[in-house]
């Protein structure tokens, strides 16, 4: 209720404004013990993916909180786990702004982020001052001037600072703003990729004395051919789990709106089905013991109930949360605990 009555104040901003003034105002909040004001808890509803017990299914979705720095805000939404990032070895500033457009009508974003962080060194320090113990997934990627033959260089480098601060790792082949990024996708350049993680995960493991899990996110516009090849190499490779999706460069269902028109990925309700039929596709292609992680359009316990049963074993949100706000969170739980949906 209190989000309803101050988003048309937020929304008078720029989007990146308004998202900054959000966490900061969210991280205060939490700091001095009044999240409830804006978000209420969310009910236990454990479920077991990865060899990881989640207190509940829903989580956040990379992208909200690229450097860490609004975890324990964040945590207090009461979602059963997080994911920050996407984090490069080196900071970077993404592309000029403007980059990030609301498509009101549409309950949409389009975005041209480009990956901006503070690098890998910064994230780890935000994490190491936060009081979360949660479950928290870490997004990596490579930075906009490291060429695709030195890619799993910088996917390796950040896996090894990342490693001993997360529960699992996502190595993120699919954002449509940095260029050529997709082309990772591709069979020789993918199983390249998630042959060189999933060694050095390996000899990680032994060094720490902890086996974190490793997952990809992959794009929503990938024919079928391309989501059979990245099934068959996730599940040879020993890969955990598969997100899907990350944002689309498809303008279905929204080219009458003049933001249309800007470059980048869209995310939220037009996404929604697109990204579940990727998740159906995954789930008849990859073995049980591989996870998916639904992602794409979720903004009610039905959207959430839509990806589980197409055969997703967690859920993330993002733009929803610009849109309806953080009780959203709860909102999703409760609806998928009283009827008992999640696996």
């Amino acid at each position: 209720m209190l989000y309803r009555a101050l988003r048309p104040l937020l929304f008078a901003f720029d989007p990146e404004t308004a998202h900054r003034f959000s966490l900061s105002s969210l991280d205060v909040l939490a700091r001095i013990g009044a999240a409830s004001l804006v978000a209420c808890a969310a009910p236990r509803m454990p479920v077991r993916v990865m060899g990881l017990e989640f207190p509940n299914p829903v989580g956040l979705a990379a992208g909200l909180d690229k450097n860490g720095e609004h975890i324990d805000g964040l945590a207090a939404l009461g979602f059963g786990f997080l994911e920050i990032g996407a984090v490069t070895p080196r900071a970077q500033p993404g592309n000029a702004r403007p980059r990030l457009f609301r498509l009101r009508e549409a309950e949409a974003l389009i975005n041209r982020l480009g990956f901006n962080n503070d690098g890998v060194e910064a994230l780890t320090e935000n994490i190491r001052r936060s009081r979360y113990r949660g479950i928290l997934g870490i997004n990596v990627g490579k930075n906009f001037d490291t060429p695709n033959e030195r890619a799993t260089d910088d996917y390796l480098a950040c896996l090894r600072k990342v490693y001993p601060h997360a529960t699992f790792v996502t190595a993120n082949v699919s954002s449509p703003n940095t260029t050529d990024l997709r082309a990772l996708q591709g069979p020789d350049n993918f199983d390249h990729l998630i042959a060189a993680l999933a060694t050095e995960r390996d000899a990680l493991a032994k060094r720490y004395g902890n086996r974190v899990p490793l997952a990809v996110k992959i794009a929503p516009d990938m024919n079928d051919a391309g989501i059979e090849m990245i099934a068959d190499r996730v599940a040879a490779r020993g890969i955990d789990a598969v997100i899907a999706t990350n944002t689309t460069v498809s303008r279905d269902g929204v080219e009458h709106l003049p933001a249309s028109r800007e470059r980048g990925g869209l995310s939220g309700a037009p996404l929604k089905a697109l990204a579940t039929a990727v998740v159906a596709k995954l789930r008849r292609a990859l073995p049980a013991s591989v996870a998916i992680i639904g992602v794409g359009g979720i903004a009610s316990a039905a959207d959430a109930r839509e990806k589980l049963d197409a055969g997703a074993n967690l859920v993330q949100l993002y733009t929803a949360l610009v849109y309806r706000g953080p009780g959203l969170v709860g909102e999703i739980v409760r609806g998928l605990a009283s009827e008992g949906r999640a696996r």
